[in-house]
């Protein structure tokens, strides 16, 4: 075999055959190549033979006998971790004179040799036994390598990840933010309850959610929402060291071996690209699916040492208290929602989930809204805008020049053909006739619940190279504006039922 070194046996086995065959069918008959059969003609020692004169240097001598114990060895035990390239590279400095750069590997071994003799003592990976229904483990992984988009636009998420050791059953789910305790509690109690059991250990990593590691009021208080929602499960919090990962080694590769198999599904189904964002956690919690379907025999084994689930789940949200302004909305965590016009002046209690906020005006629910993220620039008095167009369009239809330099007008349309027609107009007719034209589009989108149907229309009119007639575009969907036939019902008369009813009896 090529790069396998030939045995005595093999060598004598060539010596023999060769008396009477040619050289390259007795070395194949030998079991090496004619090459090396060339080289036996030349040498016709046995390779032990070879290998005792050679020694354990090799067939050159060692240039680093007279340097290693003055120059090399104390530089090794005052830097135990220095590279033998780094070694190398310093000694040709040293002693130029010296052809030292092609001796590398012999470099290279000696210091293998003297870390594994003289060297400091390394950690050792301790391998555990985890039996049945002890432990359950939660981790986020980032996912943007996998490269997913929502209609076009590159999805920045991450997935939390939750499994049991044991039996390896595993729970993720798509997460928008950061590792917070929102999506922390929202997730792990997804999971319990998709399992309908608990584990008796949860175990993470270090963090934020979980432990914060700074000493100030908010350790205190994101430490005690964590251990609240074990003991609500009664669950013992464990967590792994800082900075050592590989205690948490049982969710760390099952990570990675969750996006190779999201990212081969992704591949088998041709597209990285998803119409809505809910299709694509569909998607992940088809692959997960299928995978906890190949450890059912294991899982069956686990549930019986598994605990109760308690009646109800707990809070898997943060609160937070807002004053809905004059400019339509709120601002929350540097970002501005907007919110119904009605709601103006009133205090509002917002429950922060990981993809929405629930408003609550005194205890009864008032609407919900999309949860928007800050800007990542992270400067100060940057804020991310959240708009519906509904919420605003009423009084922008009294004033529609507010448009032109509307701080969230970009983010104001509620489609890209807005967006596209509004850039058209503006850059087409004069500012006074685009805001009125555009407002009056958006006031159609809303009033005639068309907002989809208008948007393929403008696509139609600007792939025409046209601008949009607003009239004619209110004619055409504004239905409430449209005669509607007269429809005449005739009524029957009592006795055409009992026609009916006595034909019916005497068949």
């Amino acid at each position: 075999m090529p790069g396998k070194p030939i045995t005595d046996q093999q060598a004598r086995l060539y010596m023999r055959l060769n008396k009477k065959h040619p050289r390259e069918t007795a070395a194949a008959m030998s079991g090496f190549s004619a090459s090396t059969a060339f080289r036996l003609d030349k040498d016709p020692r046995l390779p032990s033979e070879k290998k005792a004169q050679r020694g354990h240097g090799g067939g050159r001598p060692d240039p680093f006998t007279d340097l290693w114990e003055s120059a090399v060895v104390p530089l090794l035990e005052r830097a135990p971790n220095l590279r033998p390239v780094t070694i190398l590279r310093d000694l040709c400095l040293r002693y130029p004179e010296r052809e030292l750069t092609a001796a590398r590997r012999t470099l290279e071994r000696r210091v293998r040799e003297w870390k594994a003799a003289h060297g400091p003592q390394q950690e050792v990976i301790f391998r555990q036994n985890h039996p049945p229904g002890r432990q359950g483990m939660s981790d986020f992984t980032d996912c943007r390598s996998l490269g997913v988009t929502i209609a076009g636009v590159p999805l920045d998420h991450r997935l939390y990840h939750f499994v049991l050791v044991y039996s390896g059953w595993e729970h993720g789910e798509v997460v928008l933010g950061g590792e917070s305790f929102t999506a922390l509690a929202s997730g792990l109690q997804n999971a319990l309850w998709s399992l309908g059991a608990c584990p008796i250990e949860h175990r993470s990593d270090s963090l934020s959610a979980a432990f914060t590691n700074r000493a100030d009021e908010t350790q205190e208080d994101l430490t005690r929402r964590y251990e609240a929602l074990c003991a609500h499960y009664q669950m013992t919090p464990t967590r792994n060291n800082r900075g050592v990962a590989h205690e948490n080694g049982s969710i760390e590769s099952r990570n990675g071996h969750l996006k190779d198999r999201l990212e081969q599904a992704l591949l088998l189904r041709g597209s990285a690209d998803f119409a809505t964002l809910d299709d694509y956690r569909r998607f992940v919690a088809e692959q997960i699916s299928r995978h906890n379907a190949l450890r059912r025999q294991e899982l069956a084994v686990e549930m019986d040492h598994l605990r109760a689930l308690p009646q109800r789940k707990t809070t898997d949200y943060d609160d937070a208290v807002v004053v809905v302004t004059s400019s339509g909305g709120f601002t929350l965590r540097r970002v501005f929602h907007t919110a119904p016009s009605t709601y103006i002046g009133h205090r509002l209690r917002v429950r922060l989930y990981d993809d929405r906020l629930e408003c609550y005006l005194a205890s009864s629910h008032a609407f919900t809204l999309p949860r928007g993220r800050p800007p990542s620039s992270g400067k100060s008095g940057q804020h991310a805008h959240v708009v519906d167009y509904r919420h605003v369009i009423h009084s922008l239809r009294r004033k529609p020049q507010a448009l032109a330099n509307l701080v969230y007008r970009d983010q104001l349309f509620p489609r890209a053909a807005f967006a596209r027609t509004w850039q058209a107009m503006n850059k087409r007719l004069d500012q006074r006739t685009a805001c009125k034209t555009m407002v009056g589009l958006l006031w159609l989108a809303h009033s005639c619940a068309c907002e989809a149907e208008l948007a393929l229309a403008l696509e139609m009119i600007l792939d025409a190279r046209k601008l949009p007639d607003l009239a004619a575009l209110q004619s055409r969907f504004d239905v409430a504006g449209n005669s509607v036939p007269d429809i005449e019902v005739v009524l029957p008369t009592a006795a055409d039922y009992d026609r009916l009813l006595t034909a019916g009896a005497m068949q």
